[in-house]
């Protein structure tokens, strides 16, 4: 921290540095960016959806026991855990395109490896390897995004992005109902997976001209920050606003707020635990615990509940179908509504909306009833999902962002492999009604603890969230 009475240079202060971001025109560079980020999240919620198709595509052998279906499908969220557990501060202390790329090279690597398995066991190791990479991957979208953005833009920006990416999913199963079951010798699910890794290699390629984020070379490399910020703006144009005089002096915290508190002399070193943090950390916590009942607990167990109330497989199966257009379609809305409202608004609105189209569901008896109710819970959930990503990456300082979101998003990685052993004993034992309406109850206590804890963020720079 400089000290009192400094005027910090203007070209390498982070608060000048965003103030400068912030004020960029949004055009034809934002939008590149976007791209290269968004379709990179494609090849994520590919390998989430492949997670289930992949079952009924491989060898009977390998899936004649209930342990191994288990394990295939959730060997890449188990990943994920350790992923986002283990690796989400490398992105923290190494720079955040660094990570972009490796993650990428990574994922494609082992996903054409994965296509190759001889057996189910190296199969099962190979798409956890595959999830620790992915793991690493999601919660840097969200960081970067946020952190490069303009602040007025964010909410819609990141949903765009992940719009893009949740095409994987209808695209997927299109894919793997389409795809004959064996061509040239070769298998289709082989073919997946090849498919994945390959198709990957173009946006490595893609995201080679992605800069550094700014605020992390504030914070890490001041002496670059210059030249990277020329670079962003010959590309994007000059901020549409000056830089008030009185942020480039203050290094835009106000006075009083928590992360301000940093002791003379000292490098802002914050500690999710410490006081200034621990009240969004806990929140973070509890969304991250209790939003993917929402996004994978509604839609996981949607066709075993259909099947329980009478409808066939191919009735389930085609529900799911016209479900999974929920996905990109929730996106869609999202890019709508995110900078128009309150993003913490949004996440207690749609919690609530997902809570009870959820239940609709689960209770619902007539296909009338249940085709459009479930496809509001997915289309729901994923703006909730969506939406609290957002809302999450702008709640903590530069220096520990992506380090408290991986930390937090690993219990969500945990609950969604846990979730599947969970509610099928749940609806074996009681049915599909009160599985969704216990479901419903958690979900609302997560906008009970958004609307406690949780601050505004719209329009606000993050330095100052």
């Amino acid at each position: 921290m400089k000290p009192d009475g400094v005027i910090p240079d203007l070209a390498t202060d982070p608060a000048s540095v965003a103030a400068r971001l912030d004020g960029l025109p949004v055009g034809r560079w934002h939008r590149g960016v976007l791209a290269a980020v968004g379709l990179g999240t494609f090849f994520n919620f590919f390998e989430v959806a492949l997670g289930s198709l992949l079952v009924p595509l491989l060898p009977a052998g390998w899936t004649a026991t209930t342990a191994e279906r288990s394990l295939l499908i959730g060997a890449t969220f188990a990943g994920e855990f350790l992923g986002a557990l283990l690796l989400s501060g490398l992105a923290d202390r190494h720079g955040r395109r660094r990570m972009f790329q490796l993650n990428l090279l990574a994922y494609a690597v082992v996903s054409v490896g994965a296509a190759f398995a001889p057996d189910a066991a190296t199969l099962i190791a190979l798409r956890f390897l595959l999830g620790v990479g992915l793991g690493a991957e999601l919660i840097l979208v969200d960081t970067y995004l946020t952190e490069l953005m303009p602040s007025a833009h964010r909410g819609r920006m990141l949903a765009a992005a992940y719009g893009l990416g949740m095409t994987a999913v209808p695209v997927a199963g299109l894919l793997a109902a389409a795809l004959p079951h064996t061509l040239a010798g070769f298998a289709s699910w082989r073919r997946l997976m090849v498919l994945a890794g390959l198709g990957a290699l173009p946006v490595l390629l893609l995201r080679r001209s992605l800069p550094e984020s700014p605020r992390w070379l504030a914070a890490h490399h001041p002496e670059r920050v210059a030249e990277a910020m020329a670079g962003i703006e010959a590309l994007a144009g000059r901020p549409s606003t000056a830089v008030p005089a009185s942020v480039t002096r203050s290094r835009a915290h106000p006075a009083g707020h928590p992360r301000s508190r940093t002791p003379p002399g000292e490098a802002p070193r914050s500690r999710l635990w410490d006081p200034a943090l621990r009240r969004r950390t806990l929140l973070l916590c509890v969304m991250e615990t209790l939003g993917p009942i929402g996004f994978y607990g509604f839609a996981t167990i949607a066709p075993l509940v259909l099947v329980d109330k009478g409808y066939s497989v191919v009735e389930s199966l085609t529900y799911s179908a016209l479900t999974a257009l929920g996905y990109p379609l929730g996106c869609l809305l999202l890019t709508r509504l995110a900078d128009r409202f309150q993003r913490r608004t949004l996440v207690i609105v749609s919690s609530l909306l997902v809570a009870l189209a959820g239940t609709v569901f689960g209770t619902g008896t007539d296909v009338l009833v249940i085709v459009p109710a479930g496809l509001a819970t997915t289309l729901v959930g994923v703006v909730n999902a969506t939406v609290s990503r957002a809302y999450g990456a702008e709640l903590f300082p530069t220096e520990v962002r992506n380090t408290a979101l991986g930390r937090t998003y690993a219990l969500s990685r945990l609950v969604a492999a846990l979730l599947p052993f969970c509610t099928v004993t749940v609806l074996d034992a009681l049915g599909a009604g009160p599985l969704y309406l216990g479901c419903a109850v958690l979900i609302a206590l997560m906008s009970v603890a958004v609307a406690v804890l949780g601050p505004r963020t719209n329009s606000v720079r993050l330095e100052a969230v």
